[in-house]
């Protein structure tokens, strides 16, 4: 059977403005009857890179914190850090990044509470059973919420083709260990060039998985030429990413080693956890605005490939996806974007035609698979 999916275009008039129309989206979805009264209601969305242009707006938020206040709940503002450095690595930053943004109480009538702490440690093991995990690491503010709400900024994504709903609460609700998890299965890299063996690494690790040992970085040097560098021990390492924040040299990275598809898998495996004991008490909207080409975690946003569409809502996470997907390559593209060609073309694939390697209907097909939802779609437009 088909997921019911709500559409609003960005025509306003004197009569109805943009936040009447997103108020009208939100009460499309029958929150009275889908949010749990006198509980807090977790409301899932980035809060942009310091830099970055194209998150969602936050005066356009308060309608849905009215709304969601008016049902009865609690609401909160929240994102999980982030697994790279950045100005959303710790809870201090990533707070002083949101006000920044304009992510202010007084504005979104709201609080900011980040999901996994101060640190990315502050974490709840959820268990899934699936194909790659048999549970999830995910932050403690989100899986404490009686209720979520997913306000995800649709663009399109360098490792996922496109970020939307399932990115937004699979991957943005994980705390660090969870969203090292989903991006490889091995240790973090230690980049000998960087590394000046100061041992900062190896203090704040809390499983003993990194030493100091002497590598020659010539290795046709004499012994005097060598120093001691960091090195993980994969079979100690848990994957949790402190070490990547701590070296003050940027000489610990990710390892990339997942392949593309296990990634996505991955990825819709912690959304399933995320939302475990929320299935029926969680809302999704996706705004089809300022589509970039990259995600927003980058500290700015180039232009979009495709003119502002408008704002999608529903109660099923791969529908609303799937639709944004549809939408998105219908349109006409930008010859200002990085498009060109026969990607311009309306009806073109426009997330292959930047990312040709990334196979993004995976993430729809297995989310499907594991009964988040259905690809199947019926629009209904609110005006």
């Amino acid at each position: 059977m088909a997921s019911k999916v709500f559409f609003s275009d960005l025509r306003t008039t004197n009569d109805r403005n943009l936040l009447d129309k997103i108020r009208a989206l939100m009460e499309a979805l029958k929150p009275a009857r889908r949010l749990k009264r006198r509980t807090t209601t977790a409301i899932k969305i980035h809060f942009g890179e310091r830099g970055n242009t194209a998150f969602i707006r936050p005066l356009l938020v308060r309608p849905i914190v009215d709304v969601a206040i008016k049902a009865g709940t609690k609401p909160f503002l929240t994102d999980a850090n982030t697994l790279y450095v950045g100005s959303r690595g710790n809870a201090v930053d990533h707070l002083n990044t949101a006000l920044a943004n304009g992510f202010a109480s007084s504005v979104v009538g709201a609080p900011v509470i980040i999901a996994d702490g101060l640190d990315g440690t502050d974490e709840v093991a959820v268990p899934v059973a699936l194909k790659h995990f048999e549970q999830v690491y995910i932050g403690s503010a989100v899986v404490h919420a009686t209720n979520l709400i997913s306000l995800a900024h649709f663009k399109l994504h360098e490792m996922s083709g496109f970020g939307g709903t399932l990115k937004n609460i699979g991957m943005g609700a994980a705390s660090r260990r969870g969203k090292m998890a989903q991006h490889c299965d091995v240790a973090p890299l230690v980049n000998g060039l960087k590394c000046v063996g100061c041992g900062s690494c190896a203090t704040v690790c809390a499983h003993g998985a990194i030493t100091l040992k002497h590598r020659a970085t010539n290795p046709e040097a004499a012994p005097a030429g060598a120093k001691k560098l960091a090195e993980i021990n994969g079979q100690r390492c848990v994957g949790c990413g402190m070490c990547i924040h701590t070296c003050p040299n940027g000489a610990i990275d990710i390892n990339w080693g997942t392949a593309l598809p296990s990634f996505l898998e991955r990825m819709v495996e912690y959304t399933v956890g995320a939302l475990k004991g929320k299935e029926q008490r969680s809302l999704f909207f996706n705004f089809l605005t300022q589509i970039s080409p990259a995600c927003d975690c980058y500290p700015h946003a180039d232009a979009p490939i495709v003119a502002d569409i408008g704002i999608v809502a529903s109660l099923d996470p791969v529908a609303i996806d799937q639709a944004s997907a549809d939408l998105v390559n219908a349109q006409a593209g930008l010859p200002s974007s990085c498009l060109n060609g026969n990607a311009l073309k309306p009806g073109s694939d426009k997330i292959r035609a930047v990312y040709p390697a990334i196979p993004w209907e995976h993430q729809l097909e297995y989310a499907e698979l594991v009964g988040l939802g259905t690809r199947s779609y019926e629009l209904t437009t609110v005006t």
